[in-house]
């Protein structure tokens, strides 16, 4: 099978975003002649080469799971020589560049083989070769992850040089709201593994409206990917994704535990779930939102934001994307930080002039996952806040008032918990 376009196409990192977003969007473009991949896990290299450059991505949508194939997609090893080379060059001819890898902090590492350093050589090999221009696509869920790799690449590429590449390239952040991940029980299942003989699966939503920052080539300048949406201010959208989405999410999966159950789409069926996280969506977040930012977007409206959280509530348990209360509320620590979702949240409704009740809930049912002797008032939250917020140079004040919230958003979850976990909206509402 030949790919159908002229452009090319280069992804660093081969997981569920890179695989079932920009890889499958730039094979559904007929945009691409040429889709490149750089991946550092030698088996997944070896797998994807002996499949021909052909992977399988399966499709959750509402009803039903649809399996897709795509390729061929040549792979490389950053940390191969011969490979690394290989990229460069592809670099060199790429339009469009997109870094899809676990977090920001990976941009940098030791050696020829860093994603930064092969970067900035590919770049040097197009200011040579007059290459094309080429848009960057930071994925890493970083609200500045477009500027810490260009400052990172800039600082790889020759001073001769720094000028003709900032002609060629624009870095983009983004913000990405599509769920994704990978399944271990893929044959139990039914679905289809990543290439023959895999142990996981890539399962992602069928959602694909993208944001990215807004492009500043002189025209004409044309994406490939032309599915996204450029905005000229993006930090709003990535406040609504984080203290939002992501917020309202993770409240989910910490309550889902205490709840005893397995996948996030099962809380469809609690009494008073939906009705609970929906009021944290739209009450909490929503509200301070709409304050802060309103005028900015129509998403920033009451409307507009009530419409974007039940899509995102409907979404978020979709019972096809078989999305777990494990992987979820995976990582805690950095999802209790002090401007990540829970806490974060907390900190913009304060600021705003609203009481996160709900979110507070959540931070304690996480705080609760990171030491059950939480649960039981015989750990106070400050004890175990405190190690993750040390660098945050927060405010005493506002530390005080937040810790204060975690440790009655405690009280309730014990009462909730003895009660034998009734409906929490109904709960909360009668403790007012």
């Amino acid at each position: 099978m030949a790919l159908a376009g002229s452009r090319t196409f280069v992804g660093f990192g081969f997981g569920a975003i890179q695989a079932g977003l920009f890889l499958y969007e730039a094979f559904r473009s007929d945009s691409f002649g040429r889709l490149v991949v750089a991946e550092v896990m030698p088996e997944a290299v070896d797998a994807l080469h002996r499949a021909g450059g052909f992977y399988s991505v399966n499709i959750a949508h509402a009803d039903r799971i649809e399996t897709a194939r795509v390729g061929p997609v040549e792979v490389y090893s950053p940390l191969v020589p011969k490979d690394r080379e290989a990229l460069v060059g592809a670099l060199a001819g790429a339009e469009e560049i997109a870094t899809a890898i676990p977090s920001v902090e990976f941009y940098a590492s030791e050696g020829p083989g860093s994603l930064h350093r092969v970067l900035a050589a590919g770049f040097a090999r197009k200011v040579e070769l007059d290459g094309p221009r080429a848009v960057i696509y930071a994925a890493e869920n970083d609200n500045a992850a477009a500027e810490k790799l260009k400052r990172l690449v800039l600082a790889e590429v020759p001073a001769h040089r720094r000028e003709d590449m900032r002609v060629r390239a624009r870095f983009l952040n983004t913000v990405i709201g599509k769920m994704s991940g990978f399944v271990e029980e893929q044959e139990e299942q039914g679905l289809a593994t990543a290439t023959p003989g895999s142990p996981r699966a890539f399962l992602v939503e069928v959602f694909n409206r993208i944001l990215i920052s807004k492009i500043d080539f002189d025209p004409p300048f044309e994406r490939g990917l032309a599915v996204f949406e450029e905005k000229e201010y993006l930090l709003p959208f990535e406040e609504a994704k984080l203290y939002g989405h992501n917020a309202t999410h993770a409240l989910a999966a910490y309550l889902g535990r205490l709840l005893g159950v397995d996948r996030i789409g099962d809380l469809r069926d609690a009494p008073g779930f939906m009705p609970f996280l929906r009021s944290a969506f739209v009450d909490e977040s929503g509200e301070a939102l709409v304050r802060k930012h309103g005028g900015a977007d129509p998403l920033f409206a009451c409307e507009g934001y009530a419409g974007y959280a039940d899509d995102l509530l409907k979404r978020m348990t979709n019972p096809f994307l078989m999305d777990t209360v494990e992987r979820v509320g995976r990582d805690v620590r950095r999802k209790l930080g002090w401007a990540d979702r829970l806490v974060g949240t907390m900190r913009l409704a304060l600021s705003q002039g609203i009481e996160p009740r709900r979110y507070a809930i959540g931070a304690a049912a996480a705080l609760a996952a990171l030491d059950a002797a939480f649960f039981e008032g015989q750990v106070p939250a400050a004890r175990l806040a405190h190690p993750l917020w040390v660098d945050a140079n927060a405010s005493p004040d506002e530390e005080k008032r937040v810790l204060e919230l975690v440790e009655q958003g405690r009280r309730f979850l014990c009462a909730w918990k003895r009660a034998g976990c009734p409906n929490p909206e109904d709960a909360l509402t009668r403790r007012e």
